[in-house]
């Protein structure tokens, strides 16, 4: 054995590593599991109904129908689903960052009467489920007569509001305050502080929690099942189901997957090219002074 090889094997702690063997093996079970269903609908996205139905669908007999897309994204309205969604989380995304930025900054900052009692409040918000709340918030919508898109809009953005803010509340905690010290010596104002010297330095926490709201509005389902009551203002999840209850006219399964693979995509895409930042933002602790 070559001296390269001993000392490999002496930094390996197989304790450690049987041990988590049950880990890995459920972890490799679950990705194979995961890698055939998507390989299953992108086939299935390519393939026509009658394939579907009669298990050919990994054959390709009659070739590769990309017109599922064309037909999915024109005559199935993914297209208006689809900007309806980017609509929502964008905005969302935006409006909330603006809201709990300064809010957990100044939580984690200033002491004050009320902090506590915020911070308390936010928690017990984020434990609240959707279905508790649905009936006051319609109640409240529709004595107000608040219609359309600003709807879904305004909830996307104060469901996530709380845990935004508890979120980067703990990064905010973990910076030193002779960042803003240094910076007021200098000649900036607290809120210009915040804003080009504190804001940058949680851009690993903004970046993961930004991404996991993107997320969360982009797949929600239950709030726009009961708010977006027209076409126009339809995101994707309904929109999908839509598209499902509208088989038994159409018959066009292959536009139906075609959907599915389009509404995923965006999902999978920022996994792709984000997954380092938000691993940065989960294990990190912002920097510690």
């Amino acid at each position: 054995m070559s001296k390269k090889n001993k000392q490999f094997r002496e930094r390996i702690n197989w304790k450690k590593e049987l041990s988590l063997l049950p880990g890995y093996l459920i972890l490799i079970i679950w990705i194979g599991f995961t890698a055939v269903i998507l390989f299953w609908i992108l086939a299935a996205s390519l393939s026509t109904s009658k394939e579907i139905f009669s298990g050919t669908v990994l054959k390709f007999a009659s070739g590769l129908h990309f017109e599922n897309y064309k037909d999915a994204w024109q005559v199935q309205n993914v297209s208006r689903y689809f900007a309806n969604s980017v609509l929502y989380s964008v905005v969302a995304c935006v409006a909330v960052l603006l809201i709990s930025a300064p809010a957990s900054y100044a939580l984690s900052r200033f002491e004050f009467a009320g902090n506590k009692a915020l911070r308390f409040f936010m928690i017990i918000a984020m434990s609240l489920p959707a279905v508790m709340i649905v009936l006051p918030i319609y109640a409240f919508t529709a004595s107000m007569h608040i219609k359309g898109r600003i709807i879904l809009i305004l909830l996307y953005t104060f469901m996530n509001v709380p845990y935004t803010t508890i979120y980067l509340l703990n990064f905010f905690g973990t910076l030193s305050k002779t960042y803003e010290e240094a910076a007021m010596i200098d000649g900036c104002s607290l809120g210009r502080a915040f804003w080009t010297i504190m804001l940058p330095l949680v851009q690993p926490a903004i970046i993961t929690v930004t991404v996991f709201n993107f997320l969360g509005v982009w797949n929600e389902f239950f709030m726009a099942l009961i708010f977006a009551t027209t076409e126009d203002t339809t995101p994707v999840g309904v929109g999908l189901l839509q598209i499902v209850n509208s088989m038994k006219y159409t018959g066009n399964y292959g536009g139906l997957f075609a959907a599915v693979i389009i509404v995923f995509l965006p999902t999978f895409i920022l996994y792709l090219f984000m997954s380092e930042r938000i691993i940065s933002g989960v294990t990190g602790g912002g920097i510690k002074g």
